[in-house]
């Protein structure tokens, strides 16, 4: 048997026809996610001699999260390799290999030391990061140029500006334009943009740190009472259905002029299909005023093993290649997607890809994170309930104030003393 070895530094048996296994992977279909990851597993098959049966999730995180858990509870081993979001290692660990027993003790180095210490869990290492996220503000840099508008600092700037242009473009005949588009479905991307709303006027991050509800403050009753004012003025009504691709196809077509949305966007929007390929700007997202801050929710996804695999050691080979500094680069330069490792936002060829890849490197490695760590297995729960009342105070069901303090309730009801 030859071995060989990878770039990721793992030394792996090259089998024959004979030897040869049969693997499954599940990734995401948002944007170019598919097509990247089948292109990745495409490779390691001429490199190896296997087979790897790419499967598509949903795009939904939170129906995500519902799939693989019934997956991994039923001990099904149908599904080896799993992409999973950067809040989830504490839920599904127990159900995740220990990585650490089939990769190479430097297998880690150079990857960004907190995204591994988020998918460690009681000291094992069960997902490699694939590629980090923040959230980032898109802007049509030629509209603003139009109307001599600045990029906004704050929210308020960003409703008035949304608000004049895009009453200006629809007295110009463009009737279909629209100021802001956001993930506004009740869903875990809404817990995201939420969370960055919140941040952002200092309302703090739902429960802290020390374990205890803060969501109902003034601040966040204040930002969320902003939101609210979008929806069917400077956003469609449909808002409160979208996720990233919905937002995307609203921005992409050249009707609205801001979005908020992942890295991944960037790219689509410079394809040479797109209706506005070099009209666009990418800039942190607005603070909540003159005294509030720049506030980008962490995000992201990894690569784990099902402890149900039959070949757990062959699927944490394929891990590390996907996850490999090489992988990571093409990526980067294809699709926008952000590395998780620190050297590849030095190089030139990821930075002339993605230039904002290195003006807001700091959005990337300071991003604000959901308050999955601290809540553990209960994160789901305190997630849904977020969302949920959210999408209720975007949608006039009932006021941010009545609506936090309600959450407040339900939130100490699911703490129930401690997480």
């Amino acid at each position: 048997m030859k071995l060989k070895v990878l770039a990721a530094g793992v030394m792996m048996a090259v089998a024959g026809p004979a030897m040869a296994a049969e693997l499954t992977i599940s990734c995401g279909a948002v944007g170019a996610e598919l097509q990247l990851c089948k292109e990745g597993v495409q490779q390691w098959e001429a490199k190896t001699g296997n087979t790897v049966n790419v499967v598509s999730t949903p795009n939904s995180s939170t129906e995500r999260l519902s799939l693989y858990q019934q997956i991994l509870n039923a001990q099904s081993s149908d599904i080896d390799v799993m992409q999973i979001d950067i809040v989830w290692p504490g839920m599904l660990g127990s159900h995740l290999v220990d990585l650490r027993k089939y990769l190479p003790k430097n297998a880690t180095d150079g990857f960004f030391d907190t995204l591994i210490d988020s998918n460690t869990v009681d000291g094992r290492l069960v997902a490699m990061p694939w590629f980090t996220d923040a959230g980032v503000l898109y802007y049509r840099k030629d509209l603003l140029e139009k109307y001599d508008a600045e990029v906004p600092e704050t929210w308020t700037a960003l409703t008035d500006t949304a608000t004049r242009i895009q009453q200006a473009e629809r007295d110009g005949g463009k009737g279909g334009m629209w100021g802001y588009v956001f993930q506004g479905s009740a869903y875990e991307g809404l817990t995201v943009n939420a969370l960055e709303w919140i941040a952002s006027f200092g309302g703090g991050t739902i429960v802290d740190d020390e374990g205890e509800v803060t969501v109902n403050n003034p601040q966040a009753a204040k930002a969320l009472t902003l939101a609210s004012t979008w929806v069917n003025t400077i956003s469609p009504p449909g808002v409160l259905n979208y996720t990233e691709e919905e937002a995307r196809g609203v921005f992409q077509s050249g009707n609205a002029v801001f979005m908020r949305n992942w890295p991944y966007a960037w790219s689509l929007a410079q394809a040479d299909a797109s209706d506005i390929k070099d009209k666009v700007g990418v800039t942190q997202l607005p603070k909540g005023g003159n005294d509030g801050q720049h506030a980008a929710g962490l995000g992201g996804w990894n690569l784990a093993v099902s402890r149900y695999s039959d070949h757990p050691e062959l699927a944490a080979q394929l891990v590390a290649f996907l996850t490999s500094p090489e992988e990571q680069k093409r990526r980067a330069l294809e699709g926008a997607y952000n590395p998780t490792i620190a050297a590849l936002y030095k190089d030139q060829d990821v930075l002339k890809a993605a230039p904002f890849f290195g003006t807001l490197y700091t959005t990337f490695t300071s991003a604000v994170a959901r308050p999955s760590a601290v809540t553990r297995d209960k994160y789901p729960r305190v997630s849904n309930a977020f969302f949920n009342t959210v999408h209720k105070v975007l949608s006039g069901q009932t006021t941010a104030e009545q609506g936090l303090e309600a959450l407040e309730g339900d939130l100490d009801r699911v703490k129930r003393r401690r997480w």
